[in-house]
């Protein structure tokens, strides 16, 4: 036995990296961390027809995007097909498990047969399990699945499962090419690799009473197993792409945060009081799986929103803003993530603001030259009668240093006071010259962080524009 704890994540790369299998990955990582032991990575890449070398790549990009390091891996199945045979040697001469040289036509005729007897299920009668001679023929390993009795085991999270053989049957192992099938593949490696602890979703619970019997016919320790419950739609089916973005990746390139997606995965089957949000560190240190419900998880896009606004205005204005300039790339503006006006302008968007593409948005006008003005705005608060308050505004504020909220407030307060107008007199007008917007941070605020230069030419524009009429 292994005392060190060793867990793995074994994504098949048939497509992107999806919500269920990223909280799979996380769950065996936080046990890994918690307890200094060892997460490792494998590729089950032996569906050839439609694994893919992008498909792996988007699952480690998805992993490294969250933050989930593996410590040993990725490993390839197809590059360990001498230590399947390897093994499948072993089952053969111990009794285990058997050729069988059954065609397809042959097995097709004996599920006809059976669905004429009335058995819907097929199971392979066992045509060549005594079989002793070895023909020069294909053929395809098959397990020497008991009938009588049950196997089960205590699972972490179901709690105790057994299930009779009689139920069971002599499932094919490995294909006739040598490519190990799932089960197989997964139990050699998960022995071979150490592995003592196998968490995954729940819909595998039907694998594991075979794979039990793989383990014991190998000799070997049988490892933990911890099946997690199904992650359901609001309509209380399996998740799919019409009840939301299902690919980590997506969330990436919607300005999520890694903290933030972990954060919520965890939570979604996992609980720890009525706590809902959890730093990294805080996770690694409370997750067990005591924890983890019994009954699926359903995803909510509206509660991850509410994590992911926690985690962001959790974040340093500094490091926020380092995070929002790709997004600004997107939108076509250039910036260095330690540019004045960005990092000032994190603590007024931060409040409104749920991703790092909303961040973008709320910043874009301060960072060009001249902002695009919202025609609704422009023909409502830019208006000729508005032209000589701009130019007033904007001579009132000039000679302000420095140029900052707390010294900009008395100054325009004493201008109020000496032209004798109310803040609605004047306000969107100078909103809409300053953004090209009607719906930004507090008229003083975003005067700071475009700073005396910009503001002052702002006013001037927005003066010209409102003598100009609507258009």
């Amino acid at each position: 036995m292994v005392s060190t704890i060793r867990v793995r994540f074994a994504p098949s790369p048939t497509g992107y990296l999806h919500i269920g299998g990223a909280r799979t990955a996380l769950y065996n990582w936080l046990w890994a961390r918690r307890h200094g032991g060892v997460f490792v990575l494998r590729i089950e890449d032996t569906d050839r027809e439609r694994s893919t070398e992008e498909n792996t790549r988007a699952v480690l990009d998805s992993m490294a995007w969250l933050g989930l390091d593996w410590d040993e891996g990725p490993f390839s199945q197809m590059e360990r097909l001498s230590l399947y045979r390897e093994h499948a040697e072993r089952l053969i001469a111990g009794g285990h498990a058997y050729r069988c040289y059954c065609t397809k036509e042959e097995l097709a005729r004996a599920r006809e047969e059976q669905k004429v007897a009335g058995n819907p299920f097929f199971k392979y009668p066992g045509t060549c399990r005594e079989r002793a001679d070895e023909p020069d023929l294909p053929w395809v390993l098959r397990l020497r699945a008991p009938s009588e009795g049950s196997t089960g085991w205590d699972d972490l999270v179901k709690g105790r499962l057994d299930y009779p053989n009689a139920e069971l049957q002599d499932v094919v192992l490995v294909r006739s090419d040598g490519v190990p099938l799932y089960n197989f593949g997964a139990v050699v490696d998960d022995l071979t690799m150490d592995i003592t602890l196998v968490s995954r979703g729940d819909d595998h619970m039907v694998n594991t009473p075979i794979q039990i019997l793989l383990y014991r016919a190998f000799g070997a320790h049988v490892p933990d197993f911890a099946h997690l419950p199904m992650i359901l739609g609001p309509d209380g089916k399996k998740l799919s792409k019409r009840h939301a973005a299902v690919a980590v990746l997506d969330y990436r390139d919607r300005g999520y945060l890694p903290d933030a997606m972990i954060n919520y995965l965890a939570r979604l089957g996992w609980s720890h009081g009525d706590d809902e949000v959890f730093t990294r560190a805080e996770l690694i240190e409370k997750f067990d799986w005591a924890g983890v419900g019994k009954a699926g998880a359903k995803y909510d896009e509206k509660k991850l929103a509410h994590i992911q606004a926690e985690h962001l205005r959790a974040l340093p204005d500094a490091v926020l803003a380092r995070r929002a300039v790709p997004f600004l790339e997107g939108k076509g503006i250039a910036v260095a993530p330690d540019d004045r006006r960005l990092v000032a302008a994190m603590p007024y968007v931060k409040p409104r603001a749920t991703t790092l593409e909303d961040v973008a948005g709320a910043v874009e006008y301060f960072l060009v030259d001249e902002p695009a003005v919202e025609d609704k705005g422009r023909k409502k608060f830019l208006v000729p009668d508005k032209a000589a308050v701009l130019r007033d505004l904007r001579d009132a504020v000039s000679a302000v240093e420095p140029f900052d909220v707390a010294h900009l407030e008395p100054r325009v307060n004493a201008w109020m006071e000496e032209r004798g107008l109310a803040f609605k007199d004047y306000a969107q007008s100078a909103r809409v010259a300053l953004t090209g917007r009607t719906a930004t941070p507090g008229l003083l605020e975003v005067m700071e962080v475009l700073g005396r230069d910009a503001t002052l030419a702002r006013l001037a524009r927005g003066a010209e524009l409102a003598e100009a009429g609507d258009g």
